[in-house]
């Protein structure tokens, strides 16, 4: 499975990242190719190029805000929550995003 994630949050510092290290762990664990954009204080690092989006089953958007660029995804299959969300539990989080 393959899966492309933007990782956001209000201030851009510490969720952001660390909703982005979970789900790296996570996959990692499942066995699941990710590829996670944040956009935080320093800007959009990582970014999601239209190919990568295309190749991917799932685009996970872990958010509090609004993100960048979102109409890049139309048409993709997408799975919304928030950093919290990922925090708290990574391994729901990717499981949900498995069942779509």
């Amino acid at each position: 499975m393959k899966i492309v994630a933007v990782t956001a949050c209000p201030t851009g510092i510490a969720h952001t990242y660390m909703a982005a290290d979970e789900l790296q762990k996570e996959a990692s664990k499942q066995n699941i190719s990710i590829k996670v954009e944040t956009q935080g204080a320093m800007g959009i690092e990582n970014q999601l190029s239209l190919s990568d989006i295309a190749n991917a089953d799932v685009v996970l958007i872990a958010s509090d805000i609004e993100i960048k660029q979102r109409a890049r995804f139309t048409g993709s299959t997408i799975h919304c929550v928030t950093t919290e969300e990922v925090l708290v539990d990574a391994y729901r989080v990717l499981n949900r995003c498995k069942e779509l």
